[in-house]
């Protein structure tokens, strides 16, 4: 799955069984994969969040226009809108985000006392929700939750029967040696197919283990795996040497790791091999025993995304016993189970996850740590709920339109930008015509009837929940694709791409203010949900999506004169977003957040002309309201949609793992490339804001 219009600062369930669809889909199921949402807590006894709709009092107009536009378009929210306590940042996506959870938090609490019907889904829901929050039964239990496979790992004693237990805790949620997971195959997208990829390691990625910036953070992680384990029984000297065995083997496995920027390359992340093959082409590991183990007697071939990554995990394995492995696989079982258990494991989790590598100093309240992962296991359930109580169908008809009318703009572009050869684009038009659009929610809900959802056993539940989807995915393995399933749950803020599917989808909880306010005006619509539907359009023809054709499969269909002449323009975003500083001398990386560059800039110039085109058709709406005309209410709508405040160590950690750049060079990145821009606000060249017409970047 390609790109969401923002990956989630927060992680939902760890995705490393098959709960996942793939790398493509891991960007925004991050744990959707980026999971996929911020939690938002509401605060004991206050009033509904309000709706943060665009408002000119969020201007800062002391600042002029052309000396910093964030500050200016933003600059009195940012100043009165401090990071809350139990967040890692605060901006519109989590003001929204925020009245979201207070919306879902009403389903949940209904749904547990028996008031949210008797349907299935509000019986699965109130019973999970019920189980979550029973935190005297949590701590009572302690980690008896766990004990059988913290026995079962103590007994191991082959590598042949450690892959056997390894493929029973990747269905069960456990992450660990690497990654498996279902998902279309690239090259021949109408089929499902299984996949290896890299993995493996408890700190965000590999840069937290070879670079001198996270020093700190390396220090702390091993600190916190012997406590963990000093919590799970060790004595205190036993734990730091298992913590000194597990951080050795992690730091090996992060050098056998791709860069970030190496995985945004689909081609070379793609290697179809039979199972016979594998043994050559990986490492002579016990690969027939994990697959048998998962079912997949019968699997003929499948997609190993980095090959290299499994053959030095082969040779790690010959190199070291099969204790350290144990040790190493102990850990991950804990790990991936502290936030379902009781209170100890759970906060000491935080205190490492949270506080350290996201400077998050409190967690979010327990109902919505619970929302979170209720979201993540069963979330149809809840999302049909969601949409039943709050989602009004005249959004759907109005999102049709509003795509229809930048679906137009782009489909001009094609048709007459100058840089593109006849051969190229006649493919290109071929993939647009294939374009297809989901809004918001699934016509058909998933069937949830087969999962077993106990009042009294939250951490059971949660692993039954992995261990339901894995079988779901598992099942598909070689079969046709079902276009109609959705890869986020309706509640959810945010938006996607998917190139192996040609299509873009909208939850139906995006669209509300600030995205989508049928109160505003045209110019405030195009500025924010017009600019999000032309960045997922946009998508299928950045540096990834370009290399998909019109049936979503991975097909070199460019000229190659036409290839260069689109990567001389990128290279102008590039460079753009390379220059930008996050903190003192960390600058964001241009490479890594390419793509969502392009589509940034490719959906603010099409919205802009869709704008145009509606203004032109209603002269009537051509209005100075609050002072300001469309153009310049479009640039600024667009502005405040990033507005944003950071902790210094979740900004650190974007930088290195996020796809997009930090929100506040989202709120100035793409007006810098536009001429409308500048006429809109009389800025000239000199101006800090101002950037000449030779540096500035078109592709779309």
């Amino acid at each position: 799955m390609r790109s969401a219009f923002r990956v989630a600062s927060r992680p939902m369930l760890s995705r490393a069984s098959f709960f996942k669809c793939g790398r493509r889909c891991r960007e925004i199921l991050v744990a959707l994969c980026l999971g996929l949402m911020t939690g938002l807590a509401v605060r004991a006894a206050e009033a509904p969040p309000k709706v943060p709709r665009f408002s000119v009092d969020y201007m800062d107009r002391s600042m002029s226009p052309a000396s910093d536009f964030f500050r200016y378009a933003s600059g009195t929210w940012v100043r009165n809108n401090p990071v809350p306590a139990d967040k890692s940042r605060w901006s519109g996506f989590e003001e929204l985000q925020e009245r979201n959870w207070y919306l879902i938090h009403s389903i949940l609490d209904d749904t547990a006392a028996g008031r949210g019907g008797a349907s299935q889904a509000a019986r699965q829901v109130g019973d999970f929700f019920s189980s979550a929050m029973d935190t005297n039964r949590l701590d009572q239990l302690g980690f008896k939750p766990i004990q059988r496979d913290l026995k079962r790992i103590d007994a191991l004693k082959s590598a042949d029967e450690l892959f056997r237990l390894l493929a029973e805790l990747h269905q069960n949620n456990v992450a660990a040696l690497f990654n498996a997971s279902v998902s279309l195959d690239a090259k021949n997208s109408g089929v499902y197919a299984f996949h290896f990829s890299q993995g493996g390691l408890g700190l965000p990625d590999r840069d937290y283990y070879l670079t001198d910036a996270f020093a700190k953070q390396r220090e702390a992680y091993r600190a916190h795996i012997a406590k963990m384990l000093t919590l799970l029984g060790e004595k205190e000297s036993e734990a730091a040497t298992h913590a000194a065995t597990i951080f050795g083997l992690e730091t090996d496995l992060a050098k056998a790791s791709k860069t970030r920027v190496e995985l945004r390359d689909p081609i070379a992340n793609y290697h179809k091999f039979t199972v016979a093959e594998l043994p050559e082409k990986t490492a002579p590991l016990p690969w027939k025993t994990y697959l048998a183990t998962t079912g997949l007697t019968k699997l003929s071939d499948l997609v190993v995304e980095q090959p290299e990554f499994l053959a030095a995990l082969g040779k790690l394995m010959k190199e070291r016993p099969i204790a350290d492995w144990k040790v190493y696989l102990r850990w991950h079982l804990l790990h991936s189970s502290a936030p379902y258990l009781h209170g100890a494991a759970e906060k000491e989790s935080f205190a490492f996850y949270g506080t350290v590598l996201r400077g998050q100093p409190a967690q979010e309240p327990r109902w919505q740590r619970a929302a979170h992962v209720i979201d993540g296991t069963i979330g149809e359930a809840l999302g049909q709920l969601y949409v039943e109580k709050y989602f009004p169908p005249a959004a759907k008809g109005r999102m049709d339109e509003l795509i229809g009318n930048l679906k137009a703009v782009f489909l001009d572009r094609l048709t007459k930008v100058d840089w593109m050869s006849e051969a190229t684009r006649s493919k290109a038009l071929a993939k647009f015509d294939r374009f297809t659009q989901k809004i918001g929610h699934p016509d058909k809900y998933r069937d949830y009837s087969k999962l077993k959802i106990r009042r009294d056993d939250y951490f059971g539940n949660v692993q039954r929940a992995a261990a339901f989807e894995s079988k779901r995915q598992l099942a598909r393995v070689g079969r046709p694709v079902d276009k109609s399933e959705w890869h986020m749950t309706p509640q959810t803020v945010n938006a996607y791409f998917n190139p192996l599917q040609n299509e873009i989808v909208f939850p139906a909880g995006i669209l509300q203010p600030p995205f989508f306010d049928v109160d505003m005006d045209d110019a405030v619509n195009y500025g924010a949900i017009g600019v999000v539907i032309g960045h997922e359009i946009s998508h299928g023809y950045d540096d990834e999506g370009r290399h998909y054709d019109a049936d979503g499969n991975l097909n070199e269909w460019w000229t190659e004169a036409d290839g260069k002449a689109f990567e001389a323009r990128a290279q102008k975003v590039v460079d753009q977003y390379g220059s930008y500083e996050a903190l003192p001398g960390l600058k964001v990386n241009g490479q890594l957040t390419l793509g969502e560059n392009i589509a940034d800039l490719g959906g603010a110039s099409i919205a802009y002309e869709a704008l145009q085109r509606s203004l032109t058709k209603d002269p009537s709406k051509r209005k100075v309201i609050d002072g300001f005309t469309p153009e310049q209410r479009y640039f600024i709508s667009l502005a405040q949609l990033w507005r944003v405040n950071w902790r210094e160590a979740e900004l650190r950690r974007r930088i290195t793992v996020d796809p997009h750049s930090p929100a506040q060079f989202r709120a100035i990145g793409p007006h810098v490339n536009l001429q409308e821009f500048f006429d809109a606000f009389g800025i000239k060249p000199g101006a800090s804001m101002y950037r000449s017409p030779e540096l500035r970047a078109k592709i779309w």
